[in-house]
């Protein structure tokens, strides 16, 4: 069982020492490689398919031994076990945390814990799978054609609905694995209530060969309802406006039943909106937003790839729970990467985290880091209800590939903070492409692209590791006056995770991997990371300052000075 009351871990010695040696901590990257040949092997480490390279981490021995011990006192290994067993680690919400039991495979052998586990009273693989055995069979008929809209023709695009990690986990993925989506078939995403978003994702599409699913748990979510109600409105007029359906509430609840799937376990509220509740897949309490990609949340996504390589999907992200469980603290990637996190967080001042994949397919998966990191771990009170006692999360932004290069880089060279930089890349890309013609000097006729695009990944990493000297510069005929400005001081710390391409596994993998660096991170911090209260309190207000914005002068006279007057004069800009 895990302990009702977290550690401090600022009390442990591990934490103490680590202090210690922060406050007098020197890196120098050029001569820890300069005096050990081996860095790079000691620290480069296999996670299924993902070499991760930890060596340009500002890490000595020392530093890490700490580090693990930290982990050891915090108890990361049987807490992890105390969460894939069931027990109850989401305390505020006095909830099971099974994220990882959505990809055990069906028939595996072996598993921990063993398959037909039973929490709260429920069989969870036989849940998990009866409803995925569900959604690919749904899957399958749309993809067959065998799915039809209400005249007949088959579906080509499909629209997801929802917000938060109902839309940001499905269209990073969705992005991630186009080389795989059937011909014939996209998917586009809708989730802000600007009516702006599903005006765009929809004045091009033919209702006709539309499929929206209206991804809510509850059914109740306050953008993803009003954007379904949006759809169905435009559903119901371009369809009536092409003579496809008369205005009898037949054809427009017939409508509806063809074009509307849902993902939710409201079953009475799915059935009111018109959607029929056979054609409503669940999911459970025990499923958070961010961690329900490769729940029923993905249905869009496993009807663009289909079911085999979403198969794919859920064992990569198998793969890497089975080297979390069973790997040692000293080679478990995961564990490893958090704790550098804490590292960099608690002892070196570090507030920001760039993520920074050189494959142009990931060019989501910064902004969906967004929501599994700092949704997680940003909270102010441990699990018990205490005040933390240190720094929690981190800021984590990011763009892709070169594009960043050419724009935020530079604060990572020069800039005076500390910015932790993950990089990612593949070997082998989707589209491999050769420049014929070159540019007759750098670029000679014949190059490899992406070879060329990997080169700046591996340049980036060395010239913020090992930097650039004054002497250096000056080396180079450089004028003095210009020295100190192309001085690179170095030491900037990276990681460098390196992928055979970019498969479904390979992507379950790349988010399996940041849920466990959470995962460690929040446990040696003491909170709760699977809780998620400061989302509440700012979409509790909007509904009572709506009456005031839909002229209410009693809801309006009852806001604060600031808020009244803001809505006074958006009004009055509106004309109101």
């Amino acid at each position: 069982m895990t302990e009702s009351v977290p550690l401090d871990s600022t009390s442990t010695d591990a934490w103490k020492q680590l202090a210690g040696i922060a406050d007098h901590f020197e890196p120098d990257l050029r001569g820890w490689f300069d005096a050990d040949a081996s860095r790079a092997s000691t620290y480069t480490f296999q996670a299924a398919d993902l070499t991760v390279d930890l060596s340009k981490s500002l890490l000595t021995e020392e530093v890490l031994g700490l580090l693990l011990q930290l982990a050891k006192d915090a108890d990361v290994a049987g807490r992890y076990e105390a969460m894939i067993a069931g027990e109850h680690i989401n305390v505020t919400e006095d909830r099971a945390v099974l994220h990882t039991a959505l990809r055990r495979p069906k028939d595996g052998e072996g598993l921990v814990p063993p398959l037909g586990f039973v929490v709260d009273g429920e069989d969870i693989d036989a849940q998990v799978h009866k409803t995925l055995d569900k959604v690919f069979t749904f899957a399958e008929k749309v993809r067959s054609g065998e799915w039809v809209g209400v005249t007949g023709k088959r579906i080509e695009t499909v629209v997801n609905i929802g917000i938060g990690g109902s839309d940001l986990g499905p269209v990073m993925v969705y992005e991630a694995l186009k080389p795989y989506v059937q011909a014939g078939i996209q998917c586009r995403f809708v989730s802000n209530i600007d009516p702006s978003d599903i005006y765009e994702k929809t004045a091009d599409l033919d209702p006709e060969t539309t499929l929206f699913i209206v991804a809510s748990k509850t059914f109740g979510t306050l953008e993803t309802l009003t954007n379904a109600r949006l759809a169905r409105q435009w559903l119901w007029e371009r369809l009536g406006a092409s003579g496809a359906i008369s205005d009898s509430e037949d054809d427009r609840t017939n409508a509806v039943a063809k074009h509307f799937v849902a993902v939710s376990t409201a079953l009475d509220k799915v059935a009111a909106f018109g959607i029929d509740p056979e054609n409503a897949f669940g999911f459970w309490d025990w499923v958070g937003g961010r961690y329900s990609v490769d729940s029923a949340i993905g249905t869009s996504v496993v009807i663009a790839i289909g079911p085999d390589n979403w198969r794919d999907f859920l064992a990569g992200f198998h793969a890497i729970d089975e080297h979390m469980r069973t790997t040692p603290l000293e080679r478990n990637v995961p564990v490893l990467m958090g704790l550098l996190n804490v590292w960099y967080t608690n002892f070196l001042g570090a507030q920001s985290h760039a993520v920074l994949p050189y494959a142009q397919y990931l060019h989501r998966f910064p902004a969906y880091l967004q929501q599994l990191t700092m949704e997680s771990n940003g909270k102010s009170v441990r699990w018990d209800g205490s005040p933390v006692t240190s720094d929690t999360g981190e800021i984590f932004w990011g763009e892709p590939g070169t594009n960043g290069q050419h724009a935020f880089y530079q604060l990572i060279h020069q800039g005076t903070r500390l910015i932790p930089a993950d990089f990612i890349a593949v070997a082998n890309p989707a589209h491999p492409l050769k420049d014929n013609t070159g540019d007759g000097h750098a670029v000679k006729p014949g190059q490899d692209v992406h070879d060329l695009f990997m080169a700046n990944f591996f340049a980036q990493t060395k010239a913020l590791a090992f930097g650039k000297t004054a002497d250096e510069v000056r080396a180079e005929g450089t004028a003095e006056a210009v020295v100190p400005a192309r001085v690179f001081t170095g030491n900037k710390p990276t990681t460098s995770i390196l992928a055979p391409a970019l498969t479904p596994s390979v992507v379950g993998q790349l988010i399996a991997l940041y849920e466990h660096i959470v995962f460690t991170e929040g446990t040696i911090w003491g909170i709760d990371s699977f809780d998620q209260w400061g989302v509440e309190l700012g979409k509790q207000l909007a509904l009572q300052v709506t009456p005031a914005v839909a002229g209410d002068a009693d809801a309006l006279a009852s806001q604060d000075a600031s808020t009244k007057s803001l809505i006074a004069a958006y009004l009055a800009l509106r004309g109101a």
